[in-house]
């Protein structure tokens, strides 16, 4: 027998967002594939030629990007991360990458990108060291910055192992001077704020805002359902704090996507894109895409979910609701009209009963209170509800461990349907800019609701 959830929410407060760096990068959240979480630090090029962390691999997951797919609905950028360093600089002082894994050199591998229409990102540490113990950038940080802009870099991911958590709020800041000197644009992803927080201090995110153009929060991502959950709950958890951070230009970053490899299942698969896309997440993949299967492709192939995560209005989701293993997340996305959002609502099943749970609900109970009503439209299977107005009642059978990701666009119409033929292209009035920031009800409520279980 089905489990069946009758919610009663609300919406929450959105803090006041703070207005973040504007170098006119990463005004959507960065695409793209990085090496971590799949490959790590394998550099046994003798034996394990394959997979190793080598110029082959990344040439490899570029033409696949390339010629899959992959790049036109957004993943454009390739990225190294740990262990593509030499143990030693070069006698300028200059980084440089191992000789034997990578025999063309950095410039040359950008340049392989850059020609595919691809970007191209690179790894570093604001420590003495890198994690895995490759040369940091302390006292490099100038001659580095102007590295990776003679070499062609895109983005620059920075690390803070082996360095003091109380030196990041001068040092992450003085290595994005130097690359904004350098004249060449490269997104700036920072792990300042995740360090500081384990070190007990409170990271100034005024600061990190305008500096960095996403940044880590919390801890690494492993290929594990229970990782990708601990990420979750503490984006719900720390919501108040975390989300006014986020928009145009400036995201949280809850790491990598696993999605393809072996620690989840596939509703679980389902789940990260989805709650990524609510988050307005880094889309940044970390598989082998060379043995994907069709089914995961398909996940991280999906254009509606992914014209939710990169909605130009750049505005992260929150909790609005979580009684018995149940949550209701909810992202305003475009079209607007007057003082109303679209959205997307995510309905999310930790729960473990080995049967899908039904939930039923109002778009009333969960804030969306346009009269003309909602199109929605279920992302992952496709469904068409058809028009739903605000005290319509519907209902999302969700699997254990999976998600629900629903699109709600406003339908422009007299109130009794869509009257008038109302569609998204009638949409065209934007509301002022003060609503555009503030789109949650400006209410407070018990955010746990009421439910009936039975």
């Amino acid at each position: 027998m089905q489990g069946v959830v009758w919610v009663s929410v609300g919406v929450l407060v959105l803090g006041v967002c703070v207005s973040g760096l504007e170098n006119g990068l990463a005004r959507t959240p960065p695409m793209g594939w990085l090496a971590w979480q799949r490959f790590r630090c394998n550099t046994d090029c003798v034996n394990d030629p394959h997979n190793c962390i080598s110029e082959s691999l990344f040439m490899q997951m570029a033409d696949i990007i390339v010629n899959q797919g992959y790049r036109d609905l957004g993943y454009n950028m390739v990225s190294l991360d740990d262990c593509w360093l030499s143990r030693d600089r070069d006698a300028r002082g200059r980084l440089q990458p191992d000789p034997f894994r990578f025999p063309s050199g950095i410039a040359a591998l950008a340049d392989y990108m850059h020609k595919r229409g691809m970007k191209f990102g690179i790894y570093e540490d604001y420590g003495n060291f890198t994690c895995a113990g490759y040369p940091g950038i302390l006292g490099h940080l100038q001659t580095d910055a102007e590295t990776f802009a003679d070499w062609g870099v895109d983005y620059v991911k920075l690390d803070g192992c082996y360095s003091h958590p109380s030196d990041m709020d001068r040092g992450y800041p003085l290595f994005g001077f130097y690359l904004n000197q350098t004249l060449r644009p490269m997104v700036y992803s920072c792990s300042w704020p995740v360090y500081q927080t384990y070190s007990g201090m409170t990271p100034n995110y005024t600061s990190i805002i305008n500096t960095c153009n996403l940044w880590r929060n919390f801890d690494d991502i492993q290929d594990s359902w229970e990782s990708v959950q601990r990420i979750i709950d503490y984006y719900g958890d720390n919501q108040d704090d975390i989300v006014p951070n986020a928009g145009p230009g400036h995201w949280n970053d809850p790491d990598m996507l696993i999605i393809g490899n072996f620690g989840l299942s596939y509703e679980q698969c389902k789940s990260q894109m989805g709650m990524w896309a609510i988050f307005a997440a880094p889309l940044l993949m970390s598989v082998d895409l060379r043995t994907i299967r069709p089914e995961y492709k398909a996940i991280l192939q999906n254009r509606a979910v992914i014209a939710v995560n990169q909605d130009p209005l750049g505005i992260q989701g929150k909790r609005i609701y979580k009684d018995k293993g149940i949550e209701i997340w909810a992202r305003p996305i475009t079209p607007v009209f007057q003082s109303h959002y679209s959205y997307a609502v995510a309905f999310l099943n930790r729960r473990t009963d080995g049967t899908p749970s039904e939930v039923s609900v109002t778009l009333r109970e969960l804030g969306l209170i346009y009269p003309g009503g909602y199109a929605i439209t279920d992302l992952f299977d496709g469904v068409h509800y058809g028009t739903v107005l605000p005290d319509k009642r519907f209902k999302v059978d969700v699997n254990p461990s999976g998600v629900v990701l629903v699109r709600c666009e406003l339908v422009k119409s007299t109130g009794f349907g869509n009257v008038g033929g109302g569609s998204r292209s009638q949409l065209k009035e934007q509301p002022p800019q003060s609503v555009f920031r503030h789109p949650f009800q400006n209410q407070v409520f018990n955010q746990f609701g009421q439910q009936r279980l039975f």
